[in-house]
């Protein structure tokens, strides 16, 4: 949420976004606004650590929700399919892999869903119960 706000400022900041850019060409210009010929290469070591962090810390949750509803037994499949998928990433079109990520966000979403649906009269009632009182 910082890296996104910082961003967004930079390039309200700088004037770039009335441009025809857009993605990462806009942010390299609003970069290359503040920082001179040193931005392409900021925002390059910047995007490199952000995407880094955000797989780590994206296969850390996702590998505790697969621990969590099929046990430890299988973490080994999550892993190889993890890794397949980042290596995939890396040739499929963006549009493609934006679409992979909200289907997995989906389906990682699921299981609770169904929990908040199985258990809401157990939620209603508590609700009660803590109102009368």
């Amino acid at each position: 949420m910082i890296i996104c706000t910082l961003t967004g400022l930079t390039i309200l900041v700088t004037g770039v976004w009335s441009d025809d850019l857009n993605g990462v060409a806009l942010t390299q210009s609003a970069f290359s606004t503040v920082f001179s010929h040193f931005g392409p290469t900021l925002l390059t070591i910047f995007l490199v650590l952000f995407a880094f962090t955000t797989i780590l810390g994206w296969n850390y949750y996702g590998e505790r929700c697969f621990e969590f509803l099929f046990g430890v037994r299988f973490i080994w499949l999550y892993r190889v399919v993890f890794v397949l998928m980042v290596l995939l990433g890396g040739f499929i079109e963006l549009d493609m892999v934006w679409i992979i990520a909200d289907i997995v966000n989906a389906l990682m979403a699921l299981p609770n869903l169904i929990a908040l649906l199985v258990l809401s009269p157990v939620v209603i009632a508590e609700t009660k119960k803590y109102f009368k009182h």
